[in-house]
């Protein structure tokens, strides 16, 4: 990386200690001087996924107030969609630099490159380069890293960050949710994890959770009664209880009926429905419990190869007799899960069509068809089932999807 870009970035490491969110922006850009970079401008993605938003102070070349870019028909959007960097037309004006692309060619030249927290997807960086070439490729590359890095570590203790990336009102039920949730990507070499949920400030009852142990991937999804502050409550103690027990070595029977003990404890005549599955990381054995939810779905190779059904035991929250109990299904390298909520298949549009099961899968088939990465097919599936809805949710909606490759390399570009 040469000497240069080694001062750029521990530079920057030793520097954003004692900084704040809002002070990134001016480290980033005092730093990246080092290397001949400028115009650096960073935005995050708000909490929908629709636009990149600008951190605090920051302008543009005229000196204006930076306003936020759509994802969705933008360069600084594409370099967000496809996790690649980008190179786009001008480097005096950012927002033309949003509407077409460049040709290759020599000089200066500004490019957008995707911050990526592992494979969480945090925002872009803009950034005027005084040349092209693989070096100064790699070095944005890093700086955008680094970046994700410094901004995944402040957001959790920055109200302005949290104000950011909002672009309405949030409900008491959802604000208690989102701090509870884990980030809705995570992949390593042998499994990828996606996850989407709307509506985005007013969500009531759902809610979803995994974690990795070992070789182990734990996995949960829940839809609780209601789509209030006590369903969110329900769903927030679901997703507790879940975590408590599993940590303490109870396997997915036992904490199940923990959950049902305590929904049934704190709350009178709430429930919750759920799945709670676990996926040895080696093997690809699926294990679950279906309480009252769903059957998982299992995709492979561009086709519904199975839909995991069983009598499902009664939902959690009322201590019904179960029957069923723990159930098993063996993966094969590349399968993917989908996992789902009601809101999903039951959205419904003014004139009363439903979204249906048959849509959803064939619209994950096509994007998966069209090698359009798990995150990025829930964002767009997520955008559809909105749309559909002409932007009215009736019910939450949750979708989790999982992928299993079986420890074979793959390059991070989710």
């Amino acid at each position: 990386m040469g000497n240069d870009g080694e001062q750029m970035l521990g530079g920057l490491l030793h520097a954003h200690h004692l900084a704040a969110m809002e002070d990134l922006p001016a480290l980033v850009a005092e730093h990246a001087k080092v290397v001949g970079f400028s115009q650096t401008l960073i935005y995050v993605a708000d909490l929908q996924q629709q636009l990149l938003v600008p951190l605090p102070g920051q302008h543009d070349v005229f000196g204006e107030p930076l306003e936020p870019i759509r994802v969705d028909v933008t360069m600084a959007g594409r370099a967000f969609r496809q996790v690649e960097i980008v190179q786009a037309r001008s480097v005096s004006d950012p927002h033309a630099a949003d509407r077409a692309q460049a040709p290759a060619g020599e000089g200066p030249m500004r490019l957008w490159a995707p911050l990526l927290d592992g494979t969480e997807r945090v925002g872009v960086l803009g950034v005027t380069v005084p040349e092209g070439g693989e070096i100064i490729h790699w070095r944005v590359s890093q700086l955008a890293a680094l970046i994700s890095v410094l901004v995944v570590s402040k957001r959790p203790h920055s109200d302005s960050y949290a104000r950011l990336v909002r672009t309405s009102p949030m409900a008491l039920s959802a604000e208690v949710l989102w701090n509870l949730l884990p980030p809705g990507t995570f992949a390593n070499d042998a499994v990828v994890v996606s996850a989407a949920l709307e509506p985005a400030y007013a969500v009531g009852g759902d809610a979803y959770d995994y974690a990795i142990d070992g070789d182990t991937l734990h996995l949960s999804i829940f839809d609780a009664m209601g789509h209030d502050t006590a369903a969110g409550l329900t769903a927030t103690l679901a997703v507790g209880a879940c975590r408590n027990s599993r940590r303490q070595g109870a396997d997915l029977f036992a904490t199940s009926e923990t959950i049902d003990a305590e929904i049934a404890e704190q709350f009178t005549g709430r429930f919750a429905t759920g799945i709670l599955a676990s996926l040895d990381l080696q093997s690809g054995l699926l294990s679950w419990v279906n309480r009252g939810h769903h059957p998982p779905l299992v995709i492979r190779e561009g086709r519904l190869v199975a839909t995991l059904a069983s009598l499902p035991d009664p939902p959690m929250g009322f201590r019904m007799e179960t029957s069923t109990g723990l159930l098993h299904y063996r993966l094969q390298p590349g399968d993917r899960l989908l996992f789902y909520t009601d809101g999903i298949i039951e959205a419904q549009s003014p004139d009363g069509e439903l979204f249906g099961l048959e849509r959803f899968i064939d619209f994950v088939i096509r994007r998966e068809a069209d090698g359009v990465p798990a995150p990025e097919t829930l964002r767009r599936l997520i955008q559809t089932i909105l749309e559909h809805q002409h932007e009215r949710l009736q019910d939450d909606a949750t979708v989790l999807t999982v992928e299993w490759r079986a420890h074979r390399q793959h390059q991070l570009t989710l």
